[in-house]
């Protein structure tokens, strides 16, 4: 299954800024392991000096942005689960703001964030691993609007591709 076969009626228009970022030709399970390599080679190279750095003063520092993506990832991936086992209970959306302060991102070392989200990647892989093409094109309803499977497994690498193009046009050109 590659994103093209994705269509634009199986997620809300707001996901588009996060699917787009993906080619076109890349498959689900592949769009997870570029994704993962591609994360982990960033954020280990991100200079100690800026993974606290916050560009306002309102704003997440980077490590909290990176806690962001793992607890996204673990959610979107927990919305894609039932919705290809075909659980038609319309699914809550989540406050991401609420999620940072108990999530203790600035008390981690970029080592154990790293190996979290490696973990949680794994995962990912692994369930996708499981599915069936026909499981992943289940529509549901998440967030009061509808998205397949698919769709809400595909918004995560390109959510991770988003915030690593953030973090480096706010957070490290000053």
């Amino acid at each position: 299954m590659i994103k093209t076969d994705l269509k634009s009626t199986e997620y809300d228009i707001y996901y588009k800024r996060y699917i787009d970022k993906l080619p076109d030709t890349i498959g689900l399970i592949e769009s997870f392991s570029a994704g993962k390599e591609l994360t982990i080679d960033f954020f280990s190279k991100v200079p100690d000096n800026k993974l606290m750095y916050k560009y306002l003063p309102e704003k997440w520092s980077i490590k909290e942005v990176f806690q962001h993506l793992i607890d996204t990832e673990r959610i979107f991936m927990y919305r894609c689960f039932r919705i290809a086992r075909r659980d038609e209970t319309a699914l809550a959306g989540f406050d991401q703001n609420i999620y940072v302060q108990p999530s203790n991102a600035n008390h981690k070392t970029i080592d154990q964030l790293i190996s979290e989200f490696e973990i949680s990647r794994m995962n990912s892989i692994q369930l996708l691993k499981s599915l069936q093409n026909i499981d992943l094109c289940f529509v549901g309803s998440s967030n009061q609007s509808k998205i397949s499977a698919r769709a809400a497994a595909f918004v995560i690498p390109g959510h991770n591709i988003w915030h690593i193009e953030t973090i480096k046009k706010k957070y490290l050109q000053c």
